[in-house]
């Protein structure tokens, strides 16, 4: 796709869109966390979190509309990265998990948020 950027013939704003999507971050190196964020449930976990100081797995699932087993892998993929960070306790006699997203999480969602931004603007013609 990129070498069809090239071609005489494809206008500039075509060019331009492919370069905005070719190098995400605008072009800075992609870190193993950014990459993380390309899937649709963990994008929507560190998502929910920017939004909410704290939220449990059940409020997770929810917002998500995902399985236990799906959430589960997906959070401890982020928490194993440190994007998330998980809280075991006890509200009574029943188990809670509250998830927080990190510094590194919100940093993380910020650089992929700004390259959606550039890749829309560059599709856009603006």
């Amino acid at each position: 796709m990129a070498a069809d950027a090239a071609k005489p013939g494809k206008s500039a704003g075509v060019r331009g869109a492919l370069a905005v999507a070719a190098a995400p971050h605008g072009g800075s190196r992609a870190t193993a966390g950014d990459k993380l964020l390309y899937d649709r449930i963990r994008l929507g976990i560190v998502s929910a979190l920017a939004v909410e100081d704290d939220l449990s797995f059940t409020e997770l699932r929810e917002v998500l509309a995902t399985s236990d087993g799906n959430l589960s892998v997906h959070a401890r993929k982020l928490e194993d990265a440190g994007l998330v960070r998980c809280r075991k306790g006890f509200a009574g006699r029943v188990p809670r998990s509250t998830y927080r997203i990190t510094a590194k999480g919100r940093r993380c969602l910020d650089r992929y948020l700004d390259h959606m931004e550039s890749l829309i603007r560059a599709t856009r013609g603006r």
